[in-house]
């Protein structure tokens, strides 16, 4: 794909991207247009219309879509796979009875939303939701009520995590950016997300489910199959290895990359490159989905665990699909030059540079969609500029890069993938996904900047 250069204005480009969500809010929501159709006319439209040349258009979309998809597919679909085998063999039962047993009927949201924090520590957003969905769906589907009450805080735990805390991508390459200490900035990041998942999240989600009645969806599988199962389920042991094999293998990859980086160890030892390989997040979901068929069988045969794992793709089909043009849409936004415009206008009019942090973050999230891009998009544009700039501490840099990191959580919408893949698991329509995880993002990004303004004034 070309690069191309801006061929309007930043207000031009503003109004743009304005009309181009609008068009596409209009034909999900007015006329019905499935999501997928609707994400795929509205990006080749925005294409044309910020002057991508017509022969970078479909290798601009593409990009976008297979970008995505690369990032994705793998992970939804082993996701999906690790869940069915949880969720029929039992596992899952047997993990939400040990954490309900743990903190009581009343505070399972609490305990999914604990549980969530914990795995999403070394594992990416996406793949850790998805491993716990069939978890939060048993939950959910034992003690009724709406889905959203159980979902949306061990969402809202992973968001955080992901966003705040390295070894996550956006904040490692943020904080490198801007010069800050990893060690110090896992501190300052634990430090703002725990207070901000509880508030943001974890309480907005005892309202929302209060406020929106969902059922739980069967897309990983029906749950009266899995009641009607009569195989003696998993031990808790062997629920908690399918659990935690890929976070384990996740987080040795993350461990050898730092010990590597500071030369305690050689990078080119064999040894250290299969493991690192085995840590990669899609070859650390293989190899569990293949322990898991071996743990998890309950003594199927061959042929029904290939049905099972075949029956766990099905449904994952279309939010690939949807969450890939999601992409694509995001994608056409960053080509177009709309985040660099709006981000270098900001950047111009002059104030504090914390608070000029997470707006010029928060107007490339609402931009392009992508998280990670802001965050260290964001961090490029400022770098020069802290550098520049005398009597800043160590603790300055991290909260810095904290607000960089909650301007680039909040309003997530349909130019974001991780709108579409929270908004098709939990089966909620385009508006409901507005009013609940959008909400919750924004909440996350405000609540958070909030914590790190006062950090920065104290410290």
């Amino acid at each position: 794909m070309t690069s191309t250069e801006p061929v309007y204005g930043t207000v031009t480009l503003l109004l743009i991207a304005v009309a181009a969500v609008a068009l596409l809010l209009l034909l999900i929501l007015r006329f019905r247009l499935h999501a997928f159709v609707a994400l795929v006319l509205v990006s080749l439209l925005t294409a044309l219309v910020t002057g991508i040349s017509f022969q970078d258009v479909v290798p601009t979309l593409l990009q976008g879509f297979g970008s995505t998809l690369a990032s994705v597919a793998l992970l939804v679909g082993f996701g999906a796979m690790i869940g069915r085998m949880l969720e029929v063999s039992g596992g899952a039962q047997v993990l939400a009875d040990r954490l309900i047993g743990q903190f009581g009927h009343d505070r399972a949201p609490f305990a999914l939303g604990i549980a969530s924090l914990l795995f999403g520590f070394p594992i990416f957003f996406d793949a850790g939701l998805v491993v716990m969905l069939p978890i939060i769906f048993s939950v959910a589907h034992r003690f009724g009520g709406s889905v959203l009450l159980y979902a949306l805080p061990s969402a809202g735990a992973f968001a955080v995590m992901h966003a705040f805390l390295p070894p996550h991508p956006g904040p490692v390459a943020a904080g490198e950016l801007l010069g800050a200490d990893i060690g110090l900035l896992v501190l300052v990041g634990l430090a703002v997300a725990l207070p901000t998942w509880y508030l943001g999240s974890y309480l907005f989600g005892l309202w929302a489910g209060k406020r929106f009645e969902l059922p739980v969806p069967e897309l990983l599988g029906s749950l009266s199959e899995a009641a009607h199962d009569r195989r003696e389920p998993p031990s808790f042991g062997t629920v908690m290895l399918v659990l935690l094999l890929p976070l384990v293998l996740i987080f040795l990859n993350t461990g050898l990359g730092t010990l590597v980086t500071a030369k305690a160890i050689d990078g080119d030892a064999l040894w250290v490159n299969i493991l690192r390989m085995a840590g990669q997040t899609p070859v650390a979901l293989l190899i569990t989905v293949l322990v898991g068929m071996w743990t998890l069988s309950g003594q199927r045969t061959l042929k029904d665990m290939e049905k099972l794992m075949d029956g766990a793709l099905g449904p994952v089909c279309g939010i690939i699909l949807v969450t890939g043009a999601g992409g694509m849409f995001g994608g056409v936004l960053r080509a177009s030059g709309i985040g660099q415009a709006l981000a270098g206008s900001l950047e111009a009019v002059g104030m504090p540079l914390i608070v000029a942090a997470f707006l010029i973050s928060t107007a490339l999230r609402v931009a392009q969609g992508s998280a990670t891009v802001a965050l260290t998009t964001t961090a490029g544009l400022l770098a020069p500029t802290v550098a520049a700039t005398t009597g800043l501490s160590s603790f300055d840099l991290c909260f810095l890069v904290i607000a960089i990191a909650c301007g680039a959580t909040v309003l997530s919408h349909v130019n974001d993938s991780g709108f579409w893949l929270v908004g098709r698991f939990l089966q909620m329509d385009e508006r409901t996904t507005l009013q609940t995880w959008t909400v919750m993002e924004t909440l996350l990004g405000v609540i958070g900047f909030a914590f790190a303004l006062v950090g920065w004034w104290i410290l």
